[in-house]
Formats: structure tokens, sequence, C-alpha cells
């Protein structure tokens, strides 16, 4: 029998699943904010994994997967540790706003200090007490600003065993993505974790395919680790390693002609900005050959802002 897995304070034995309060803050009104968690200490010897979500507070369809996941998963069977954090912006969550209430973004505040804003102290507790134990992570987005993405993993695919993970994920698209300063992806590398970037679909919006893409993909990651018994293949992920927005030209009213998933050629028509009474319309082309990861889901937009998102197969050049 395994050791007991320590977190918090609060010990989880071998074969069994046990929520911990990880202190936060305290309200005005005197009452405590603590992160949820949930530790499933496997019977079995094997990797430490985390997944967490709602690192930014509008992000509800990672929340989502996790719960799924969480019902699929059971430490009698679970070969490692698995460590669930649903709702890491937990302030944010509560007021369906992306950022913390001190307007900083949770995701440019990592590692943190226990001494720093509330976001760094939210950033510097999730790392010590989780991601410092773990060996995987896999962080669930969606899109920002009423932007929708197409299911996709972000890692780094020139390191051999991030790009393997990041292929048994199966998401439709795994780009090859920069580390950011202050994200949770960076500090994770620098603390010696792989970490994979899961983003799909829209803030505040729980759409299914994201979802069942998500779920099956942490599952399979589980699988690729040892951790669970090995579960059915995904298709081929399609591998990019450049992308960029294309932005509008004018301003007006957007009416898109692509969906999420397309495959569009250098200077295809991407859709047509006009104004109220459909004159001065202005054509959005594509700048390159690529496939559509993400679109603008706003109906009003202005000169320079951000329309469809486009990621180069692997061998394909910009047009």
């Amino acid at each position: 029998m395994r050791e007991s897995f320590a977190i918090g304070g609060v010990r989880v034995r071998a074969g069994q699943a046990k929520g911990v309060e990880l202190p936060i803050a305290r309200l005005v009104t005197g009452g405590d904010v603590s992160l949820p968690v949930r530790v499933l200490h496997g019977r079995e010897e094997g990797p430490v994994v985390w997944i967490d979500a709602a690192i930014h507070g509008d992000e509800v369809v990672g929340v989502e997967v996790i719960r799924q996941v969480l019902a699929q998963v059971s430490p009698k069977r679970l070969r490692g540790t698995l460590i669930a954090v649903p709702v890491v912006n937990v302030l944010g969550f509560l007021n369906g706003d992306r950022y913390l209430p001190d307007r900083r973004d949770l995701n440019r505040s990592f590692p943190g200090s226990a001494r720093g804003s509330l976001a760094s102290r939210i950033a510097h507790l999730l790392m010590t007490e989780v991601v410092a134990r773990c060996d995987v992570g896999i962080d669930l987005h969606t899109g920002s600003d009423r932007r929708d993405n197409l299911p996709q993993i972000r890692a780094d695919l020139d390191d051999p065993e991030t790009r393997r993970l990041a292929a048994a994920f199966g998401a439709p698209v795994m780009l090859h993505a920069k580390l950011r300063d202050g994200s949770l992806r960076q500090a994770a590398r620098e603390a010696g974790a792989i970490a994979l970037l899961y983003e799909a679909g829209e803030a505040l919006r729980l759409e299914q395919e994201p979802i069942e893409v998500g779920v099956a993909g942490v599952l399979r990651v589980l699988a690729a680790l040892g951790m669970l018994d090995d579960d059915e293949a995904a298709d081929a992920s399609l591998e990019c390693r450049a992308s960029g927005w294309v932005r509008a030209r004018g301003t007006g009213i957007l009416h898109l002609d692509v969906e999420l998933g397309d495959r569009v050629e250098s200077g295809a028509r991407l859709g047509r900005v006009a104004d109220a009474l459909g004159t001065g319309g202005r054509i959005v082309r594509a700048d390159r050959a690529g496939i559509v990861i993400g679109l603008t889901r706003a109906p009003i937009v202005h000169a320079g802002d951000a329309v469809a998102h486009l990621a180069e197969p692997e061998g394909s050049s910009t047009g």
C-alpha cells in the first residue's frame, strides 16, 4: 500500500479521494475564501498530475471538464495521484469576471509571492501546494473578449515528451506556442513540470463539443502516462507551428463567411464589415493559408480588431 498524500495539512490515503480547502483570503464580512481541491490518490505508484480550470473567472468549460473527469476516475483503479483544481480564480468565478477584484490577470501573475498582490498570493498558493508536487499538468481555458476557440492544445512541441502527451490528448489542433511571462505554463516549466494548455469554446458558455473533447483528452493523457488503462486512440491532431489573427480594416457590423475548423487559402474571403445601412463594406481576407482556430463573436468591430485566428499546419508557408 502506498503512503498517504499530504496537501494543505490533510493526508489522503491510497485508494481514496478527498476534498481539500486551501485558504486564500478573508472577506470583509468575515467569511473565508478558499481554493477548492480534490485529490485522488491511487493505490499503485505512478505520476502526480494536476488539472486546473477557471484561472480566468469567466471560463466555465474547464470546470465542467474537470467535473466529468472526476466522475469517471476512481482512486481504486488509478495509478499515481490526480489533483483537480476546478476553480482557481474563485473571486472572479463568483462574479463571472475574467479578472480578480484588483483587475489583475491571474495568468500573468505566476509564480507569485506569499506577500504580493491578491493575484500573486493565489498564484503562489497554487504553485507551492499543487504544481510543485506534480510531474504533469493540464491547464484548461476558453477564448476571451467574445472570442470562440476551436478545441486545441498549446504546448512546447519541441520537447519530445510534451509533444507525445499533446498528441495523446487528441484535440483537432496542437499548436506550438511560446511561453508567456507570468503564465502558469511558464512557471510550471521552470518548476520542472510538463504543462499542456487546452483552449476551447467561449467564456461564460457551456458548449458540448469543447467539453467532450476536453474530457476525452484529459483521460487519454492519463492513459498515456500509465495512470489509467489504455483508452481508445484519438484521430491525429493537426500540428501547427505558427498562427496569427486577421484584423478588421474598417469599422462596422461583421458578417463572417467561415466557421471554426475551416481550411482557407491565402486571400480567401473570411467575412465582410459594413455599416448599419449595408454600405461602405470592407472584405476581410486571409493573410495566410491555414485552419481557423479562433473567431470573434462580437457583431460590431472596429478597425484593428481581431476577427479570425489562423494557424498554419506544419509544412505550409504564409501567403
